[in-house]
């Protein structure tokens, strides 16, 4: 790796949800920008994998249901033991409710699962960060939230929710951690192939692709899971070192487009 390149080198990142998705794209993109990881999920074999294609002397794999403090508190504290602190800690590990757009027909124990994932998994994700970045005052706590952190209709009410919430979350965090050097930031993708995108739409690669496309507002241009990534990279990079408190949208205008307005009609020849 160059100077050029190596836009992380010799920082440590724990990243929740890396087995798959936004997280597995953003652990292979950590490692080839020189960072040391540490992939930390509840889906063992396909964790174990990312681990082996990254190089166990770049990474580890750990067991952790974010849920569960106990299993969060680990995962940080194997990071720290292994190898000897933790600089960014990318908090992206998050479920979808079966696909019901009737408030009437959503069950509660779906309801409070999201929210237990998507809100209290990254609360306790910031919360073993802080732990241990207070005593270094520096660090860099990065969340996935959602288009849907934003306005409504864009996916389930527990997803849209729980996604608010870390955005508030956030940016509470971001003022209290700000004294201690620690930058707190979120990212707010538009829709793209994840498995959790395509279960809940129920289309798969290509056609999943065409259908966010065709309902995205940036035209010419498909949001890959790898645009995340980078975006997670400078956020957790020197380069973002005054940025904090801060909802990074990666929706291409999504977030601001009313739909009601037609789209403005350029002559033929421009």
């Amino acid at each position: 790796m160059t100077t050029t390149t190596s836009r992380i080198a010799g920082k440590v990142a724990l990243i929740t949800g890396a087995a798959s998705g936004i997280g597995k794209c953003t652990a292979n993109l950590f490692a080839k920008h020189g960072a040391k990881v540490v992939i930390a999920d509840i889906q063992d074999q396909l964790g174990e994998a990312v681990c082996e294609a990254i190089g166990t002397s770049n990474s580890t794999y750990i067991h952790c249901d974010v849920t569960k403090e106990e299993d969060v508190k680990k995962a940080v504290d194997t990071a720290v033991a292994k190898y000897g602190k933790l600089d960014i800690m990318f908090c992206n590990a998050g479920i979808i409710d079966p696909n019901k757009p009737h408030i009437i027909n959503i069950e509660k124990p779906d309801f409070d699962r999201v929210l237990s994932v998507n809100v209290t998994g990254v609360f306790l994700a910031m919360k073993h960060a802080a732990r241990v970045m207070v005593p270094k005052k520096e660090g860099s706590i990065i969340s996935t939230a959602s288009v849907a952190s934003n306005i409504g209709g864009a996916a389930s009410h527990a997803y849209c929710c729980a996604k608010h919430a870390v955005v508030g979350l956030t940016k509470n965090t971001a003022v209290e951690l700000g004294q201690f050097g620690i930058r707190v930031n979120c990212l707010s993708p538009y829709g793209m192939v994840t498995p959790l995108a395509t279960g809940f739409v129920g289309l798969q690669g290509d056609e999943l692709e065409k259908y966010m496309s065709e309902r995205g507002n940036l035209k010419g241009v498909t949001l890959k899971t790898d645009d995340v990534a980078q975006a997670a990279l400078f956020l957790g990079s020197d380069e973002a070192r005054y940025i904090s408190g801060q909802n990074l949208f990666i929706d291409g205008g999504f977030g601001i487009t009313n739909s009601s307005l037609n789209t403005v009609e350029y002559p033929k020849n421009i």
